[in-house]
């Protein structure tokens, strides 16, 4: 009898143990600006493999829209799940702030991604700064015009902050340094949806016979851009800069639809979420010049809480085929 209720004790105790182990697994729900297309899916799987890794309990919420509500509600049910961390890419930064503030007094640490100066978030994650992600565009769509002739901007949002420092820095650079490119109306708020990024270069194309480019920003921008070029019979005579989705595009660019841009790899950026997630939760410290894997040597700029990264792909035919083996 007392063998068994040492045994009983011994076994009591190691479920014990194991319950507490589970307890303390850190939980991060990742919500992004719209599920199922290819380049959050390609986040999706670095956010599981690197959270396999670490042992960390982290998932990817998808909206079926790229709806700043629907964001909300998704961040109101990981509040509700008492998460640890929110982690999220924001189509709408002040949309998000009630809830975002709402996860901050809850004591959830909030990671944002494409969102600097995001308020109630502990941190923002560039890959690569800013202004020279535009101006690198910027240059390469200005090479493709022979620098002249009318030029589109796309951007996924007119509220997303990111989309809108990328384009303002490639729209000031050409005004800087290319004075024969004319920017045709103002931005286009279509990139997240492929129908209205198609829709919105036929109305280009037909009202506007000296268009002779597309920078376009946004996860379906440039896809329907070089759809409705391809479609068209212009691949000769319009260029379609921006950063896509490498399998999803390949076969625009192989076909001359889209020349070209620049990405940063969503899958790593899917892993650099859980790797800032288990810092915030040890306390560790982020700071200037230190190397985070995937980022590099990062700048930290503790006022914003921003950290930059400086890595990016380019999206041409010969680094393509390297891209889309990996899965992107």
């Amino acid at each position: 009898m007392i063998k068994k209720s040492v045994l009983a004790c011994l076994f009591a105790t190691a479920m014990l143990s194991l319950s507490a182990h589970a307890a303390d697994k850190i939980r991060m729900g990742v919500v992004v600006k719209v599920g199922g297309n290819a380049w959050f899916n390609a986040m999706e799987a670095g956010i599981k493999s690197e959270a396999a890794k670490r042992g960390i309990d982290a998932w990817q919420v998808g909206p079926t829209s790229a709806d700043p509500a629907l964001q909300v509600r998704a961040i109101e049910d990981l509040i509700a799940q008492k998460v640890d961390v929110i982690g999220v890419v924001p189509n709408d930064a002040r949309v998000l702030e009630p809830v975002l503030k709402r996860a901050h007094d809850a004591g959830i640490k909030v990671i944002v991604h494409e969102s600097p100066d995001q308020k109630y978030a502990d941190w923002d994650f560039e890959m690569v700064d800013a202004t020279q992600h535009g101006i690198n565009h910027m240059i390469a769509l200005a090479q493709c015009m022979k620098e002249k002739g009318d030029y589109a901007v796309y951007v996924g949002s007119l509220t997303v902050p990111l989309h809108q420092k990328w384009a303002d820095a490639a729209i000031n650079y050409q005004k800087e340094h290319y004075p024969d490119m004319h920017l045709v109306g103002d931005k286009f708020g279509v990139g997240e949806s492929l129908d209205d990024s198609i829709r919105t270069t036929n109305d280009l194309m037909s009202k506007d016979a000296n268009l002779k480019g597309i920078l376009a920003i946004g996860s379906q921008g440039p896809i329907g851009a070089g759809r409705a070029v391809l479609n068209r019979g212009k691949t000769d005579d319009i260029c379609v800069f921006g950063p896509f989705s490498p399998g999803q595009g390949a076969s625009l660019v192989k076909a001359g639809a889209i020349k070209g841009g620049f990405i940063w790899n969503p899958m790593v950026a899917g892993e650099v979420f859980v790797r800032l997630a288990e810092k915030l939760e040890k306390g560790e410290k982020i700071t200037d010049g230190m190397t985070i894997e995937g980022m590099g040597k990062v700048k930290v700029d503790e006022a914003t809480h921003t950290i930059l990264g400086n890595e990016t792909e380019s999206l041409d035919k010969a680094n393509l085929p390297k891209l889309v083996k990996m899965g992107l």
